[in-house]
């Protein structure tokens, strides 16, 4: 077992599986591998990565954070 912030802590993974899990995955019973996986990449693509807020972010959305950003470089 490392420490935390050590390249071996896997916290970051465990979290995010523990709510794909429990967001998507559980709710669902799939008839094909190719429908799970076209269903987890819809989560992981359209959902997770530009709508789901993180706090190093300030609690906003990458996409929220990016737009910010964007207007600070412009000077609005």
């Amino acid at each position: 077992m490392s420490r935390r912030g050590n390249c071996h802590d896997n916290a970051v993974a465990e979290s995010f599986f523990n709510l794909l899990k429990r967001e998507r995955v559980r709710r669902r019973t799939y008839k094909t591998r190719e429908d799970a996986r076209r269903d987890v990449f819809d989560y992981i693509e359209m959902f997770y990565n530009p709508r789901r807020k993180h706090v190093r972010n300030g609690m906003l959305s990458p996409i929220e954070f990016e737009r910010q950003q964007k207007m600070k470089a412009e000077g609005v």
